[in-house]
């Protein structure tokens, strides 16, 4: 492994642990990403190596949240582990959009995996958190608990959570707006959607490694690897950071980097055509 290759894989990490789960959107930055390390051709640009990183920043999801995941946990009461088994049952309710209509729109979708579309999602979405946050500054939160979610609301969220095959749009951005509009507090909105990014990101994590016909080199898994432990590392800090971040402010900040960020992506790519 020669030194580029290295800070390559430790640049896209970086970039995948934290945008993974900040609602900016982990498409748009890898797309001016790759286009700093030398465009989309050869193994940084394949399915497999961006897919393969989000598998380390789930697996800090994992970590992070394993005693509330687990409803096996010897520790738990039988009421809270019930209280885990209905806390699933929501995920998989929520994940059911996503998995009738995100699947079957996701080849589809890719086609649109250009700097005009995700420009355009960065900024309309920015948009969105800052409107969104100013009509319910004076309005408290109904659901202050996933427990205190209904499953229509886990359903919708779900809904929300289909727009993000659009690209740009994010999925955490997408999931936590919806929850915030159903009524969802900021802690929960971001809490519900590390939880609903489990079976989302592994599944189409999978399906993009079984589908791709790239044979890698023991280099590359090697970089690889490299990449996922650094997503892994760089996702526990992101996720610390916004847990923290939403108990005492809103989501604004994050829609004016989006607005930023979409200016920034137009600005580059008309200069650079």
């Amino acid at each position: 492994m020669n030194i580029i290759e290295f800070l390559k894989a430790l640049f896209l990490g970086i970039v995948e642990g934290i945008t993974e789960w900040l609602p900016i959107s982990s498409t748009g930055h890898m797309i001016l990403v790759n286009e700093f390390i030398g465009g989309n051709a050869g193994f940084f640009g394949e399915d497999l190596f961006l897919y393969g990183i989000q598998l380390g920043a789930i697996l800090a999801i994992v970590t992070l949240y394993f005693r509330k995941l687990n409803p096996f946990a010897i520790s738990k009461t039988k009421e809270e582990k019930a209280a885990t088994w209905q806390m699933w049952f929501k995920v998989i309710v929520a994940c059911l959009p996503a998995a009738v209509i995100g699947l079957a729109l996701n080849d589809f979708m890719d086609k649109f995996e250009n700097w005009q579309v995700i420009s355009a999602t960065l900024i309309i979405y920015g948009i969105a958190f800052i409107v969104i946050e100013n009509i319910n500054k004076k309005k408290s939160p109904r659901i202050t608990s996933i427990a205190g979610m209904s499953y229509k609301t886990a359903l919708l969220i779900g809904a929300f959570q289909v727009l993000s095959i659009v690209p740009g749009t994010s999925r955490s951005g997408a999931t936590i707006l919806g929850a915030i509009i159903l009524g969802c507090s900021r802690e929960i909105a971001a809490e519900f959607s590390f939880f609903l990014a489990i079976p989302v990101m592994f599944g189409v994590s999978a399906l993009k490694l079984v589908t791709n016909d790239y044979v890698m080199t023991g280099t590359e898994w090697l970089i690889l690897g490299l990449a996922m432990v650094v997503a892994y590392a760089v996702s526990m800090v992101a996720v610390k950071f916004l847990t923290g971040f939403v108990k005492k402010h809103d989501f604004k900040i994050f829609g004016w980097y989006r607005i930023a960020l979409g200016i920034i992506v137009i600005a580059y790519f008309l200069i650079a055509n």
